[in-house]
Formats: structure tokens, C-alpha cells, sequence
């Protein structure tokens, strides 16, 4: 059998093939399909063990196959199949004869895999009852419904697309493009089904009619690194408890929001603030509450809502760094705040105790006994379950709201003996004294509104345990702003009622009633018939400012009154001690605490956080027996606080990045009332409590820093990274429409060095004077096989892209696909950068092997000079003596293997360069991006970038270095170091508008070089040397650039030896055309032929520029020969006028056996000026 080229898809996908819509949707009492005939019957062939495919999905099986379909394959696999299938099944086969052979050029088939049958079980009982078959339909093959869902028998489908098609009925035409459908937008693992992987654009859009491809794959691809490890991950509905937006959200704000404020402190309140005032105390507290309302509802409708509540919303909408921070004291709030209820229903259980006298050791130890047990049975019913909580929860909420209707109910049966204790009953004029405010002991507005606001938070309850709500974009809106709306009418009504009914002073003396005989009493209570007068010398026990039991005093059932501060108080830690583990374990799960990783782990089919669950309850137990509460609440109520204010700046952000992925369902918000919103929660923050407040504010930036300089390896797609986009394009346009001016000049450099890490030395040079300076752009010229060349180059973009991250080199990486290397460079100054932010000066490495390489690259790369200058760039040549390019030392069995794999692919940027010890390297061809280079630094994350990228003491016995390869390595690592006291002598022999000089300056401002000196070389007659030397020291003065030394050389147009003259004639004598001693036909097709050739007119002509070259590489080896780095003057040969050969062994003669060189030669506009 002929061998079928498969097209696999680039993501492996494990689990139930795409569900489509149906083409043929059968029922029971729907008429039967057409029969098949054998035209159609022969399109159809069902995959098995016959073809000698495996028959169960294996971890590279695609959704669908496209075989090449072949003739004499197909009356084979036909004849197979006859004997294989009984008749009368409805599946026949026919082959074609040698007249079909031309049609079925072209032709494909796609096989629809269905993975779900590992067994491969065979088609007999496809086409059961039920539409699980395969149906006909107007010569059409057409699937029923339920053979392409995972339901069905585990069939391998062929369609040939020469008449039929998956989705043939939706749009007429032969398609296997998918339709849209929720589950390609999946995530990874996603909760409520499963992630299907729509056909890549390979799969639609490259050649078929090719021989198979390498390793089986479509242009060689072997899957992208998330592709190969994608996982259809299905939630087991079965056991799994998902609350709707009533018992989820509802509930838990309500009881969250409802606490003992309501019960004992809320009428204290209305005393001191009055009536008037403590609405508008409850209504402030309601508007921040609200507007954190709105922004949680807004971030939880942008999107799918996993667990971890408010840190899961802050850090998809800000990121990691203050999620991280919001999320670890947001946890430990809670954990402390279940310390806190626990402490407030200890605390009235031991009054009571103490009201029978039946206490057991002290107050204050009792109150630890009955803390411990209680949050011991609170952490039981929790571990229990989230369903068991919830019903503990809802037994709470009954409870608590039949003691609000108790109030209620008591506060409409006045009975006379609670009258002393100041209780009267609906009065106009109890209301109108009450209404005003009246402080005492030093309380303020601020100080009342400071003890209330505790009692409006908690609206974050349902949207903490968001991963167990079955919609939270529904339940989180609609469950927290009814909370907030009702809690809030309850809060005004009790206050109102209570402001109403009750005076502020009472002695509880039945026999203070009031007699006839005094008309001087003006108090409500006197018009009652009551005098409370001596509370205004003496301290009473009863009325609004001086009983906290107001609200039982008022009830008809006063047991129901505490039973409902018991139900405020369990439900309140009942709830924290939920949030805190879910959160924290959110938090974990996203390990932007690496060490925090064990407590990620989940539980049972609902992922209890078990450990978050045990942790919780010691921080809790800690607090309940040994810290001071009344300390901590402050702090507690300021995390909260914190939470909510990045809630509301996270709406403000994203609104303001105006990212297209910000797009709320819930529509009732707005950025600048969520501004305000997140000031008013900071301003608060100060009024509670101002210390609080700065701790708070202390310990998030410090966890964000911590965050920040740890940098967590996740992408959330956050609106600080949509504003930082917005920001850098609003800038670069703005930037595009300012004129340059010289004193804004910056080296912006294009850099040609292949692979990044292939030139460490060329990169780490040229980052020198670029950080925080100027634009870096490393470009990767591509080459070879189109399609080979165009994966790699899409690989390497974000590969090398995340090593110059990792290395700390701020540089961009710019790939590009071209014929040769000149087209490629011609490419990137062309269209590399945007607006201003574009190179303009050219950087590259000198060709070491230029004398034993192919002229023809040579030539390619003389012109690259010639293209830089046409261009007006700038053009800067680096040379090392021992070479630049270490690609070949880079685990040279790795390399071996990824030249196997790929023998075409051939990069010329690589070989650019080459030290002379790599000679026997070079003319092998290799890619430059199949370094294993990066492989290795992959895994060595926690190398610095100071570390030399081969160690010398390597443990591999493969790798082994000669002298000169160790030569290289050491010099490849050379500009990360320190460079010491040194000189950096700058030959500015021509004036090229000064870039010759402001790169060494460039140099040493940075820190590696700070110590280096400047030395100045120029040249000059004999006759005026001082006075040279006082015009260039005047003119460096001017530029403010300082220098340790002036020289002027007088001798520069001294002959050179005659040896070195010899040596240069020699090296150049394989490139002469000799033009003289050939016939003239022969000599002008040659130099047509082979133009980089030296002619004898040429160089006869530039006899003396070549001298000069010779001349001052023996000067540079007389004055510069210990320099850090040797800054010269790039010599230009005017264009058509001088070959490369000759061109190419100037630049040879000029910089041979020398301290690193950088030639350079500015575009001759001024970049240097003295003008302010």
C-alpha cells in the first residue's frame, strides 16, 4: 500500500471529538435515507486494523486526518472491506478504474477521529436506532448527529472532500473549517466542559499535494509547547455542589453584612449621632459599599469567575502583583476576622453565664474555653462540606431575621415596666429629640462612622466562594447588590425605630415618674410622665447611650435577641472561615508564593481546601487565645478596606486601558464613580483608624515589591498590561509627530546577530550603550525551505524574545524570511521600528573566515554596508580577535542531532561570523535557531547573566575545548565583566557627525566602564600639533565630554613597512583578476561573472587610501595595544568603484590583531552639539 502524507492537527487534543451541527439529524419516525448506491458508497471508507492505524487515540492524534487518497490504496483498503463486512451491512466498495486516476488528483480525505473508544471498536451498530449511523441524502455523505458525538461507537470517519464534507449542508461547498462554537474559546481545564481545539490555519491553508511531511506532521510541526500538553478536562458534574445566586451570594452577604453591630451597637449610635445623622452615617457607608458593589459586579461579568473571590478578580484585572499582595492579607482578614466573631459570641455567652452565675474559672478564660470549642465545631462543619455549610448557613439566616422581626414586633407593644428603662413606644416626641445629634465622651461624627463601617463590610462573602457558584457572573451582581440593598433598609429601619421608641437617658427606677408640681422638665420623657433628669450628673444603666441591650429591652422574646446575635456572629465566622482557605488556596494554586505550593492542594470532588482549612483555624485559635483584639479589629477592617478600594481602581484601569477584552456585562457602572469609589475606601481607611491605615498600606506595597521583583511566570492578560500598551502607543504616535533634534540623538541600533545567544559578546558590547539610552533590535535573518524556515522563525520570535527577557538585555528580537542575507538586512532597515522608535544605526560582526569562505558572501556582506549607507544609517563594525560566534560550541551532539533533523536549512546570519579555530565549521550549513543554546538556559533559570555560557570544568565528556575554542568562550564573556581602570581609545580620524565619539561616552556612563578613560587619537601635521591638540581639546570641552588625553599623529601618511605591504598583497592575491595576463573577453566575462575580484587599474588607483589602512593598524599597535577597546573610524570605498575583495581587506589590514575594535561610522548628520 502507498503511503498516505497525514496532516496532523498542532495541538494533540485528549478526549471527545468537536460536536457539530448535525447534517442529517434522524428520528424514529422520520422516513429511512435514500440507499446508498456505489457511486456515493465508494466516498465512504470506515478506518480499522486494516490500514495498520492504531486504533485507540495516541497523545499525537489529531481531531481529523487528511490522507492523500490513493488509487490503488483505495481498491485495496475496498477489497479489504468487502471481505471484512457481511452484505447487506449498506457499506460497499468499488475502485475506480485507471480513467478515475487523473480525477482523483488532489483529492484528500478527511477522517474524523473519534478517541473516545480506545478499542477501536468496529462500525457494525453505527447505524443503530436512535440516528447513531450513517445516512445519505442526495449523493451527499452526511453524518447523523450522534456518530460525531462521543457518544457514539469509536469510528475513525473518511470523507472524501471531492463531494462531501462535515459541514457540506451549512455552507454548500466542500469545508472542514469549523463553526463557532463555546468550547474553542475554552480554557486549558476548563469547569464546565471541555476544550476542543478548532482546525489550525496549517490545516486549512497548506499544500497537499506533497510527499508526507518530516515526522508525520504538517510543516514539521510537532505541536506548540501549550498544544502538547492540552487536556480536555471535563468537572464531574456527579456530587459536585454548585449554589445558585440566593444560597450562594444572598444568604452569605446578608449574615456577613448583618453582625453584632446590628444587635448591641446600632442603638448606642442612634444616641450619640442621633437619627438624623446615623442615616447618613449608614448611607455613607452604603455608597462605598455599593460602588464596590458595582465594580465586583462589573469584573465578575467580564469573563468566566474561578474560586479565590476578591483576589482572583484583583489580580485578573491589575495582575499578579497586587492580586499577590490582596490576596495574602485578604486571606489572613479572614482568618483573624473568624478569631474576631468567635471572641463576640464567646463573650455573650459568658455574660450569660454570668447573669446565672455559673461561670467556670474567670471571664476571660472562660471566654477562651468557649472560643476553642466553638471554632472547633465551626472548622467541623466546614471540613464537612460546603453543602453542610450552607445549610448551617441558611438555619442561621432564619434565626437572625426571626430576631429582627422580634424587634420589630416588641417595638409596637409598649409595656409599662419597661418605661423606667426608657422604652415608650412609637413617639413624635422621642423621634424629635432623638433626631438630633448628642456626643459625649469626646465621640465624633468621624469616630461613630468609624465603629459602624465594620458593620457594612462583608459584601465580598459570595463573590469569595465564586468557584462554587454554579453562574457567578449572574449570582455575584444580582446576589450582592440585593444584599447591600437589603441589609441596608434593615439597618435605616432598626435605627429609626429604635431612635423612635427609646430616650437616651433612663435610671430604670419605676418610681422616677413625674409630678404634677415640676413644669421646669423639657425631655420626652417628661411629656411621657418620666424623669430621667439626674442621668444628666450621675451615670444611668439604661436608655440609648448607656445600654447595649437596647434591642433585647424593646423585643417581645428577649432569648430570640441573643439567639440572633449567636446566629450573627457563627454565621459571620462561619462564612470567614469558608472565604479564608478558598482564597488562600486560589492564591496558591497561581504560585505567585512559590513556597506557599503545598497549601494548593484540593480535596474530594468539590476540592475542599483541607490544609487551608487546618491553617485557618490555627491562625484563628492563636488569636482567640492570646492576641488583643480589640487592637487587630482596626487592621482587619483596613485589609477589607484595601481589598475594596483595588476592586474599584481594577474597573478604573481596565476602563481606562481600553482594552477589547474589557467588556462587563453588567453595564450599570462607571470608571469615575469607581475612582471615587476607591479614594472614598482610602479615605475611610484613615478614619477608622490613621496608624491601621499606613500599616496597611506599608505591608501591601511591600508584598508588592516582593511580587514585583520575584516575577511570577504568569500572563492574565491584566489591565496593566492593556494600559502599558495603550500608553506606549498614545506615546510613539505623539513621538512620530516631533521633528528630531540632535540633542535628542540616540544610537538606535540594528543589530544583525543571527541567534542572540550565539554572539554573547556582540550583544552584551552593544547593550552597553543602548540600556536606558537608545533602541536595540537583534535581527535574525531566516533562510532555506520557505516552510521549514517560516515555523522556525515564528518559533524563535518568542523563544529568543523571552531569553533577551530572562538575561535582562532590553532588546527587541526581529526575525524576517529572505532569499539571502542582504535581502533580509535591506528588509529590517526598511521596515524595522515604528514611527521614531526606528534603527539608524547598523551593527554587525566582522567575517573571521572571509579568506577561506565563499566570495559570495563576501560579497553579500561588503554590501550590507553599501545598503546601510544608501539607507543613512549609521554603521558600526565589532571585531574580537578570537572571534565572536560560539553557536558551534554550544553542545556540539545537541547541534549534531538538529542538523539531522533539518540538513536543508541553512542560516546565513549564523555564519557571518566565525573564529578561526571554527574553520572546518563553517562550511557546514545549520540553523542558527536550532542551538541547544537555548534549551540549556531553558533549564538553568537561575544562572545570572554574568556566568560564561559554557563552563570550562564541564562534567560532559562530549564537550571538550581546545585552546582557541577556550580563547573564544572566554572572550565571548568578556563585556559582562567589570572592565577596570582602563583607556577606550577613540581614532576619530574623520569627522562622521561624532557618533564615533558618542558611543565611547555612551560606554562610560554605564557602570561596567565608569573607570575606563578616554583617549583621543587624531590626525595632523607635524607643524601643528599643539595647535590640533588645543582645537579638538576645546571642541570636547565644548561637547562637555571628558578625556584623560589628546594625540595627534603626525605620521599618519608615513609609507607603512614593506612587510606588512607584502603580507596585505599577499593575502589579496587570490582575489585579483589579473586582468593583464587574460585575453580582454576572458577578463571582462570573469569580472562579470565574479565582480567582487580586484582589478589591477582598482588597485593601482587606491594604492595609497590601501596603505593607509596598513599604516594605522601599526599605529594602533604601537599606541592602543593595551585599550580596553579600540573606537575607530570606519573606512567608506565609494560604491561600484571598489570591490569587496579590496574592500573587505582594508577592513582586514585596518583591524587585524588588535583589542576589540568597533569601527564606526556615523551617517554624517550631526549628533553632537554644544548649542543648549
Amino acid at each position: 500500500m502507498e503511503k498516505k502524507a497525514k496532516i496532523h492537527s498542532a495541538q494533540a487534543e485528549q478526549g471527545k471529538p468537536p460536536k457539530s451541527p448535525p447534517l442529517y439529524r434522524g428520528s424514529r419516525s422520520s422516513p429511512p435515507p435514500p440507499p446508498l448506491s456505489a457511486e456515493d458508497a465508494e466516498d465512504l471508507q470506515v478506518d480499522d486494523a486494516l490500514l495498520g492505524r492504531p486504533l485507540g487515540p495516541t497523545p499525537s492524534q489529531s481531531r481529523f486526518q487528511v490522507d492523500l487518497v490513493s488509487e490503488g490504496a483505495r481498491e485495496a483498503a475496498a477489497a479489504g472491506r468487502e471481505e471484512a463486512h457481511p452484505a447487506g451491512e449498506g457499506i460497499t466498495h468499488r475502485g475506480r478504474g485507471g480513467s478515475g486516476g487523473e480525477e482523483a488528483k488532489g483529492r484528500f480525505r478527511v477522517n474524523f477521529v473519534d478517541p473516545a473508544d480506545p478499542e477501536g471498536s468496529s462500525p457494525e451498530g453505527a447505524g443503530g436506532e436512535g440516528g447513531g449511523g450513517v445516512s445519505f441524502q442526495n449523493g451527499d455523505t452526511v453524518l447523523s448527529e450522534g456518530s460525531l458525538h462521543s457518544g457514539g461507537a469509536g469510528h475513525h470517519y473518511h470523507y472524501d472532500t471531492h463531494t462531501n464534507t462535515y459541514y457540506l449542508r451549512t455552507f454548500g461547498h466542500n469545508t472542514i473549517d469549523a463553526v463557532p462554537r463555546i468550547d474553542y474559546y475554552r480554557h486549558t481545564a476548563a469547569d464546565l466542559g471541555e476544550k476542543l481545539l478548532r482546525p489550525s490555519l496549517a490545516e486549512l491553508h497548506d499544500e497537499l499535494d506533497k510527499e508526507p511531511f518530516e515526522d508525520g506532521f504538517a510543516n514539521g510541526e510537532e505541536g506548540t509547547p501549550t498544544g502538547d500538553t492540552v487536556t480536555n478536562h471535563v468537572a464531574e458534574s456527579k456530587g459536585v455542589v454548585k449554589f445558585g445566586w440566593i444560597k450562594g451570594v444572598l444568604v452569605r452577604c446578608m449574615l456577613n453584612i448583618w453582625g453584632v453591630m446590628l444587635f448591641i451597637r446600632l442603638s448606642w449610635i442612634v444616641g450619640q449621632a442621633g437619627i438624623g445623622l446615623t442615616l447618613v452615617v449608614i448611607l455613607m457607608a452604603t455608597v462605598v459599599t455599593t460602588i464596590t458593589g458595582l465594580s465586583t459586579s462589573a469584573i465578575a461579568t467580564n469573563g468566566f469567575v474561578r474560586g479565590g473571590g476578591a483576589y482572583y478578580l484583583i489580580s485578573r484585572s491589575l495582575g499578579p502583583e497586587f492580586g499577590g499582595a490582596i490576596g495574602l492579607i485578604f486571606a489572613f482578614a479572614n482568618a483573624v476576622a473568624v478569631a474576631m466573631y468567635v471572641v463576640g459570641f464567646s463573650e455573650t455567652v459568658v455574660e450569660l453565664l454570668e447573669e446565672h452565675g455559673a461561670i467556670m474559672v474567670d471571664e476571660i478564660n472562660d471566654t477562651r474555653i468557649i472560643g476553642a470549642i466553638t471554632i472547633v465545631l465551626l472548622l467541623g462543619i466546614s471540613v464537612a462540606g460546603m453543602e453542610w455549610e450552607a445549610k448551617a448557613q441558611i438555619v442561621l439566616l432564619i434565626i437572625l431575621l426571626l430576631a429582627i422581626v422580634d424587634f420589630f414586633i416588641g417595638s409596637v407593644i409598649p409595656m409599662e415596666d419597661k418605661k423606667p428603662k426608657g422604652f415608650f413606644g412609637y413617639k413624635a416626641e422621642i423621634f424629635s429629640e432623638n433626631f438630633g445629634p448628642n456626643f459625649r465622651n469626646e465621640e465624633t461624627f468621624f469616630t461613630v462612622f468609624a465603629i459602624f463601617f465594620p458593620a457594612a463590610t462583608g459584601i465580598l462573602a459570595g463573590a469569595n466562594i465564586s468557584g462554587d457558584l454554579a453562574d457567578p457572573q449572574q449570582a455575584i451582581p444580582k446576589g450582592t447588590l440585593l444584599a447591600i440593598l437589603i441589609t441596608t433598609v434593615v439597618y435605616m429601619g432598626v435605627a429609626v425605630s429604635v431612635g423612635s421608641c427609646v430616650v437616651r437617658d433612663a435610671t430604670g427606677n419605676v418610681n422616677d415618674t413625674l409630678s404634677t408640681m415640676f413644669s421646669n422638665c423639657t425631655e420626652a420623657a417628661c411629656k411621657l410622665n418620666y424623669d430621667f433628669s439626674e442621668c444628666n450628673s450621675g451615670s444611668c444603666k439604661y436608655g440609648l447611650m448607656n445600654n447595649f441591650q437596647v434591642m433585647s429591652m424593646v423585643s417581645g422574646f428577649a432569648p430570640l435577641i441573643t439567639a440572633g446575635i449567636f446566629s450573627a456572629t457563627l454565621s459571620s465566622a462561619l462564612a470567614s472561615l469558608v472565604s479564608a482557605p478558598k482564597v488562600f488556596q486560589a492564591l496558591c494554586k497561581d504560585n505567585i508564593y512559590p513556597g506557599l505550593m503545598m497549601f494548593a492542594k484540593g480535596y474530594g470532588k468539590n476540592n475542599e481546601p483541607l490544609r487551608g482549612y487546618l491553617l485557618t483555624f490555627i491562625i484563628a485559635l492563636g488569636f482567640i487565645l492570646i492576641a488583643e483584639l480589640n487592637t487587630i479589629a482596626p487592621i482587619i477592617s483596613n485589609f477589607f478596606l484595601a481589598s475594596y478600594a483595588l476592586i474599584n481602581f481594577s474597573v478604573f484601569h481596565a476602563s481606562l486601558a481600553k482594552s477589547p477584552g474589557w467588556r462587563p456585562a453588567f453595564r450599570y457602572y462607571n470608571m469615575w464613580v469607581s475612582l471615587v469609589g476607591a479614594l472614598l475606601c482610602c479615605g475611610v481607611m484613615f478614619v477608622i483608624n490613621w496608624s491601621a491605615a499606613l500599616l496597611t498600606y506599608v505591608i501591601v506595597i511591600g508584598l508588592y515589591i516582593y511580587v514585583t521583583y520575584k516575577k511570577p511566570d504568569v500572563n492574565w492578560g491584566s489591565s496593566t498590561q492593556a494600559l502599558t500598551y495603550l500608553n506606549a502607543l498614545q506615546h510613539t504616535i505623539r513621538l512620530a509627530g516631533v521633528e528630531d533634534h540632535v540633542k535628542n540623538f540616540r544610537p538606535q541600533c540594528l543589530v544583525l546577530i543571527g541567534a542572540p545567544n550565539s554572539r554573547p559578546a556582540l550583544l552584551n558590547l552593544v547593550h552597553a550603550f543602548t540600556k536606558n539610552v537608545g533602541l536595540m533590535i537583534c535581527g535574525h535573518v531566516h533562510m532555506g525551505p520557505r516552510r521549514q524556515a517560516m515555523k522556525e522563525m515564528l518559533t524563535d520570535q518568542a523563544k529568543y524574545q523571552r531569553w533577551l527577557i530572562k538575561h535582562k538585555t532590553k532588546a527587541f528580537y526581529a526575525p524576517v524570511l529572505a532569499e539571502d542575507l542582504r535581502d533580509g538586512a535591506q528588509y529590517l532597515m526598511q521596515a524595522a521600528g515604528l514611527g521614531r522608535m526606528r534603527p539608524n544605526t547598523l551593527v554587525v560582526g566582522f567575517k573571521n573566515n572571509w579568506l577561506q569562505g565563499d566570495m559570495k558572501e563576501v560579497d553579500t556582506y561588503i554590501n550590507l554596508f553599501h545598503d546601510a549607507f544608501d539607507c543613512q544609517y549609521g554603521v558600526v563594525v565589532i571585531r574580537l580577535r578570537e572571534g565572536l560566534d560560539i553557536s558551534h560550541l554550544q553542545g556540539q551532539e545537541e547541534l549534531l542531532s538538529s542538523q539531522e533533523k533539518s540538513p536543508a536549512t541553512k542560516d546565513v546570519v549564523v555564519n557571518v561570523d566565525y573564529s578561526k579555530s571554527a574553520e572546518a565549521e563553517s562550511s557546514k550549513p545549520f540553523s542558527s535557531d536550532s542551538s541547544p543554546m537555548t534549551r540549556k538556559d531553558e533549564e538553568d533559570d537561575g544562572k545570572t547573566p554574568t556566568q560564561p555560557l559554557l563552563k570550562k570544568d564541564s562534567k560532559d565528556p562530549g564537550i571538550t575545548l581546545n585552546t582557541a575554542d577556550q580563547r573564544l568562550m572566554d572572550a565571548s564573556v568578556q563585556f559582562q565583566r567589570k572592565q577596570g581602570k582602563g583607556t577606550i581609545d577613540v581614532w576619530w580620524l574623520f569627522d562622521d557627525g561624532g557618533l564615533t565619539l558618542l558611543i565611547p561616552y555612551l560606554l562610560t556612563t554605564k557602570r561596567k566602564w565608569k573607570d575606563c578613560k578616554i583617549r583621543v587619537f587624531i590626525g595632523g601635521k607635524i607643524n601643528r600639533i599643539d595647535h590640533d591638540r588645543r582645537a579638538m581639546a576645546t571642541l570636547l570641552s565644548k561637547f562637555r565630554i571628558d578625556f584623560s588625553d589628546i594625540m595627534v599623529l603626525g605620521d599618519i601618511n608615513t609609507k607603512p613597512k614593506k612587510e606588512n605591504v607584502a603580507a596585505f598583497e599577499q593575502m589579496i592575491e587570490p582575489f585579483r583578476l589579473r586582468e593583464d595576463e587574460r585575453e580582454q573577453d576572458v577578463a571582462d566575462q570573469m569580472k562579470e561573472e565574479e565582480p567582487w575580484r580586484i582589478t589591477d587599474n582598482e588597485l593601482e588607483l587606491y594604492k595609497t587610501k590601501t596603505h593607509r589602512q596598513i599604516r594605522l593598524n601599526e599605529l594602533l599597535k604601537e599606541h592602543s595595544n593595551t585599550a580596553n577597546l579600540i573606537v575607530m573610524s570606519f573606512p567608506v570605498a565609494r560604491k561600484g568603484a571598489v570591490s569587496s575583495a579590496l574592500y573587505m581587506a582594508w577592513i582586514e589590514a585596518l583591524s587585524k590583531d588588535l583589542p576589540p575594535v568597533l569601527l564606526v561610522r556615523g551617517n554624517h548628520q550631526s549628533v553632537l552639539t554644544f548649542y543648549s
